[in-house]
């Protein structure tokens, strides 16, 4: 079985040693979608506190040494440290997961009943139904039903007939011939001989860096790098 891979070519200005932008498939596009939809807290997990810009480290490190005591008991600890994301389609690019149960990974949302079938919901096991006080211990799963028309087998949120150009500070936009030389005359490139295309290739198998798989090291720095720079994608595979 042949391994995922995510594909990019960027188009690059070797005068100025900047990615003027990429072409992209939906692989990629859904993943810097999904980016928006990450809750803080799973953002300064994935990119540890220490490497958080501002104060946001400092406050989640507060968190995890506070006593469990100091939570409300419906609530706990884990469930500001370890936000649920709200919705992810199935079939979006998983570059980024830590692995845990309903996070990044989960293509589900868990919901919770009481053992006697009221109709109440929970998102968390330790809630008590308000009319018969048990447990909300009932587990089942929410499945987002895809809008009208899309192809629920492809998944992700974009359509993948389509290739997009995604600029060095991730706009996103169709790709065409048009906008090609749009953006070249945006970028003032005199010479043709200036440009310079380079494929990359993100396999979710491929040898680690670290204790991360090569894409996941990449879609870490990608994120951090969205949160910092207005040349993301110089910064990530240029190094510059």
């Amino acid at each position: 079985m042949a391994t995922p891979k995510v594909t990019l070519k960027l188009l690059i200005n070797k005068k100025t040693n900047k990615v003027l932008f990429a072409e992209a498939g939906k692989d990629f596009v859904d993943f810097l979608f999904t980016l928006l939809s990450f809750p803080l807290g799973t953002v300064i997990k994935l990119l540890s506190k220490n490497r958080m810009v501002g104060c946001l480290g400092n406050l989640y490190q507060s968190i995890e040494e506070l006593g469990d005591a100091f939570f409300q008991p419906k609530i706990g600890k884990a469930t500001v440290l370890n936000p649920k994301i709200p919705f992810r389609p199935s079939g979006s690019t998983l570059l980024l997961s830590d692995g845990g149960e309903d996070g990044i990974g989960s293509t589900t949302r868990k919901f919770y009943l009481c053992p006697s079938y009221h109709k109440n919901v929970a998102d968390n096991p330790r809630a008590k139904c308000p009319q018969c006080s048990s447990k909300m211990r009932l587990e089942f799963s929410f499945l987002k039903a895809p809008p009208a028309g899309v192809n629920s087998e492809e998944g992700g949120f974009v359509k993948g007939v389509i290739t997009y150009m995604v600029m060095d500070n991730l706009e996103v936009k169709p790709m065409s011939t048009i906008s090609s030389i749009t953006m070249l005359n945006k970028f003032n490139v005199q010479e043709v001989g200036a440009l310079e295309e380079k494929v990359i290739e993100l396999g979710m198998d491929e040898v680690t860096l670290s204790v991360f798989p090569l894409a996941l090291f990449m879609g870490l720095n990608l994120l951090k790098a969205s949160l910092q720079s207005q040349t993301v994608l110089t910064n990530v595979f240029l190094g510059a």
